[in-house]
């Protein structure tokens, strides 16, 4: 009896210390199992030896596995739920040693296959790791005999070394995991320091935690502002992607994408058999048993979740806590991608609207200015379709510049006119004074029915104010069902701004080229009234005394008389001569031969009259309108006058044609220089002639080198060549 008793105890303790020497070698925990179960079921006489795992879903795992027939067993892969009365169950339920002595009158799924394996009795002992409940040891009879009483005694033993094994592995196994989740993380901060795009950092960040977290599915989604989320990252450990980047997914029911966005903290799904929503039944498509869904925050706002999908198995407890982490470093590298596009975005707002103020700042044609800002303001902000249309007095809007992304003729064309009305960002704007924006689905009016034919689903548009009016709207359109960024109504602001100044600056020069065409034409009137006067009055009176002294003078001065009749002739000559003196005065008012023959002769007889040689170069087929022509003969006239008195001049040129709609008048000498546009009032009142009928006047003189004044003046603004028709342009 004391020899079998010291025989067993010392089989027992080579059996332990073959465990311990394997637990001692860091023995993977499936090595340790299927060693412990072997040894255990040899050193007990047990028919099956079993070591058990419990699952936080209310299961029990079979891990390791052994039998004494040497039948080949596939417990390792079974699962039963816990419940009943059987040894797993009364194990977990008490966390002390159980026997079944007859499993007959066990219960519950483990029973069942326990039955099905052979059991007539069973004894249980629990493996416990740092204080908690790990699995459960399991031997058992198929024999009627019941095992022996001492069985849950010398099970303790190996449980202890079980769970030393378990903890050593676990240790070792999260000390590796933790090297591996670090190495993975330190490549994605990797990627976030190098400013990588933000697809690529999707991409990284989604194949790093499938493999550290060894799941099967991982998705990072965006939340939209229409109640979607947009896949933006996904990875699957078969490689088959079972959602494709850019899908687009309804939020709602019990997604754990919704929890996460309602709640702003981690959620898990434990089973999608139960769960609503469109995103739920791609997930069973998917085979997507459970889920847990990590928020992702962007600068304290959440903008997405990353979500960790299994198809058996539920994702592990702590999960979350390691995937807090790589969406801390996927909010970083938003962040961070964000900075950098509203940096450029900035950069290329600012040097689009550097580019309009040069333009309004040198005085572009309006025309000129409405196109560069609807191209500028379409590119930044990544429009479709940009206007600017002007709101008229009879309740419609006229398009004055229309710009197209793909440079295809825009659904309205400049000049094309539509009446207010009905929902839409034209009407609305005009009703409000403010800015609008408006999607396809609420908007109608005549606008929206043009519009629509184009596939324009959003429309944002902006006031543009002159002078505390109501001037037009600056409008850009999306042919996207996303809608504008939420700061299009600001960014417009800038460029609204730099039209209303482009317009306002167009209104003062119209009103100051309006006044001097009057001033101008008042001036003109008045000279001619003069010439009129002079003419019709002291010429006339002078003709008359002149012939009444001449008669006088014959009949009252007596033959013989020579010394009074000579006086008398010189009083008669000397009054043609003050009437030949006001007659050339008349002329220089309004020359009566630019009057009665047009520009070419009234040139030749300036030319005639000038104190330096004049070669003259005059090529019109026809009359110009009259202010046209009077600002052409006062430049020359000036201009001779300047020269003979100042310039030391040998010859002057003067040429003068129409060509391309435009009169060009050039007057070149060869005299010292240095003329200055504001050395005298003459070249001002030209100055103010000419641009008055929209011309230009240029002076160059350089020191030493001769002086030339030019003028061009459109002619189309007054009429074509041949009309005497007056006016300006508005």
């Amino acid at each position: 009896m004391a020899t079998r008793l010291n025989d067993r105890i010392a089989d027992e303790h080579a059996t332990l210390r073959r465990v311990a020497t394997l637990v001692a070698g860091g023995a993977s925990p499936e090595a340790v199992f299927a060693v412990v179960a072997e040894e255990v079921g040899r050193l007990l006489g047990a028919d099956l030896t079993i070591v058990s795992r419990y699952d936080p879903d209310g299961a029990v795992t079979a891990v390791g596995a052994w039998s004494g027939t040497g039948a080949a067993l596939s417990l390792p892969d079974t699962r039963a739920t816990l419940g009943g009365r059987n040894v797993v169950s009364l194990v977990v339920r008490t966390g002390r040693p159980a026997r079944i002595d007859d499993y007959a009158d066990a219960s519950g799924p483990a029973a069942e296959a326990g039955r099905c394996w052979g059991f007539r009795s069973a004894v249980g002992a629990p493996i416990s790791i740092e204080g908690r409940l790990w699995g459960v040891l399991t031997v058992a009879s198929i024999r009627a005999e019941p095992l022996p009483a001492d069985t849950e005694g010398r099970l303790a033993d190996f449980t202890q070394l079980l769970a030393t094994a378990i903890a050593n592995a676990q240790a070792r196994m999260d000390l590796r995991g933790f090297a591996e989740e670090q190495a993975a993380l330190r490549r994605v901060a990797t990627l976030v320091a190098q400013a990588a795009p933000a697809e690529e950092v999707f991409a990284a960040v989604t194949a790093e935690v499938g493999g550290v977290l060894s799941a099967d599915v991982i998705v990072l989604d965006r939340f939209d502002p229409d109640d979607t989320e947009t896949v933006v990252g996904v990875w699957s450990s078969t490689g088959a992607v079972p959602v494709p980047v850019g899908t687009r997914v309804r939020l709602g029911g019990g997604l754990v994408s919704t929890l996460v966005l309602r709640t702003g903290r981690p959620a898990r799904i434990d089973d999608y058999a139960d769960v609503s929503g469109p995103g739920a039944g791609l997930a069973r498509e998917a085979g997507i048993r459970a889920s847990v869904g990590v928020p992702v925050s962007v600068e304290g706002r959440p903008w997405g979740v990353m979500i960790v999908a299994s198809g058996d198995s539920l994702p592990s407890p702590d999960t979350e806590a390691r995937l807090a982490g790589f969406t801390e470093l996927v909010g970083t590298a938003i962040a961070n991608a964000q900075a950098r596009v509203e940096l450029q975005r900035f950069a290329e707002e600012q040097a689009a609207l550097r580019r309009v103020a040069t333009l309004v700042a040198r005085a572009a044609p309006a025309e000129e200015v409405f196109a560069s800002v609807a191209e500028e303001v379409g590119r930044v902000l990544s429009a479709d379709v940009a206007l600017i249309s002007r709101y008229d007095p009879d309740g419609t809007a006229t398009v004055v510049s229309a710009w197209t992304s793909t440079g295809t003729v825009p659904p309205t064309s400049v000049g094309s006119r539509f009446e207010l009305g009905g929902r839409n960002v034209h009407t609305l704007v005009f009703q409000t004074r403010r800015p609008e924006r408006m999607p396809r689905a609420e908007a109608s009016g005549a606008a929206t029915d043009t519009f629509r034919e184009w596939g324009i689903r959003t429309a944002v548009g902006a006031p543009i104010g002159v002078e505390g009016r109501l001037w037009g709207v600056m409008s850009v359109l999306s042919t996207h069902d996303e809608p504008p960024p939420a700061d299009t109504e600001a960014r417009l602001a800038g460029f609204t701004e730099l039209v209303a100044t482009a317009l306002a600056d167009a209104e003062i020069k119209a009103a100051l080229t309006a006044s001097r065409a009057r001033m101008v034409a008042a001036a003109d009137a008045a000279r001619r009234r003069i010439e009129r006067d002079l003419h019709d009055g002291a010429q006339q009176r002078l003709v008359t005394l002149a012939l009444r002294l001449r008669s006088t003078v014959r009949a009252a001065v007596p033959a013989g008389a020579g010394e009074l009749t000579a006086r008398l002739d010189a009083v008669a000559a000397e009054l043609t001569g003050v009437l030949e003196e006001l007659r050339e005065l008349a002329r220089g008012l309004h020359p009566s031969a630019l009057a009665e023959g047009g520009l070419r002769p009234a040139l030749k007889a300036l030319a005639r009259r000038s104190a330096v040689p004049v070669r003259l170069d005059v090529r019109l087929d026809a009359r110009l309108p009259e202010p046209i022509e009077l600002a052409a003969y006062y430049t020359v006239a000036e201009t001779l006058t300047n020269t003979a008195r100042h310039a030391s001049a040998t010859v002057v040129d003067v040429e003068v044609e129409a060509d391309g709609g435009v009169l060009h008048v050039r007057v070149r000498d060869d005299g010292r220089g240095g003329a200055d546009l504001s050395g005298g009032s003459g070249l001002v009142g030209l100055t103010d002639r000419v641009e008055a009928l929209g011309g230009r006047l240029t002076l160059h003189s350089p020191p030493g080198a001769g002086t030339t004044v030019q003028i061009a003046v459109p002619l189309a603004a007054l009429g074509r060549p041949g009309s005497s028709a007056g006016g300006t342009t508005p």
